[in-house]
């Protein structure tokens, strides 16, 4: 059984998307005192939201990752010829 190629690019980046992610929720928890009264209940939370958002936003990142045209319009280069 093969992979599609963007769905290997999205299973390689998953991983550094989710700590990402999981790092920008647990310094937000950890630096806003209101939310780090609660740090008990909502570090495991930013854990799960973490591991259920970081395939999706892996698999919109995929594609792009490929796009060599994608990579040039946004590099400031012309057209691929």
């Amino acid at each position: 059984m093969r992979m599609s190629t963007n769905a290997a690019i999205a299973l390689l980046i998953s991983t550094m998307v989710n700590a990402v992610i999981f790092g920008i929720g647990a310094v937000t928890v950890l630096s806003v005192p209101q939310l780090n009264e609660q740090a008990k209940y909502l570090l495991p939370a930013v854990i799960a939201a973490s591991f259920l958002v970081s395939p999706f936003v892996a698999h919109a990142m995929a594609p792009r990752l490929r796009s060599q045209a994608w990579h040039d319009r946004h590099q400031g280069r012309g057209p691929v010829r």
